[in-house]
């Protein structure tokens, strides 16, 4: 049961995230993007960019913050996604990229979001 709570409470916090985003002039092209390669929380689009986001729920900093928790190994993950959305959506040598981590709680704020730009980039 806590699983299905915290799986729900993680959505809130995508949606949030994803609201605040909007509110800053990005435009919202997917969420919960799924592949062979793994998921991202949403995929955004700011003028000629595409920004892959992560969105961190946490509720206390215990372990580590929020932003924290975004190894180089769920970076990887991330990265691996981001390429074959852009291979599917034909995007791949067009496009310039972004990657995002936002720290939210449900029912945030916008004040109570942190917003990460360039979080991580893609060693080559």
């Amino acid at each position: 049961m806590r699983q299905n709570n915290q799986r729900f409470l993680g959505q809130l916090a995508e949606k949030a995230a994803a609201a605040y985003l909007q509110k800053q002039g990005l435009k919202l092209l997917s969420a919960n993007y799924n592949c062979k390669m793994g998921e991202i929380d949403i995929i955004m689009q700011q003028g000629e960019i595409y920004v892959f986001v992560e969105v961190r729920y946490r509720e206390g900093d215990d372990c580590g913050s929020s932003l924290e928790s975004v190894t180089r190994a769920k970076q990887n993950k991330i990265i691996r996604a981001a390429k074959f959305y852009l291979l599917e959506n034909n995007l791949y040598d067009k496009k310039i990229c972004r990657f995002d981590v936002v720290s939210s709680k449900p029912y945030a704020k916008d004040s109570e979001i942190l917003w990460i730009k360039d979080a991580f980039w893609v060693k080559y």
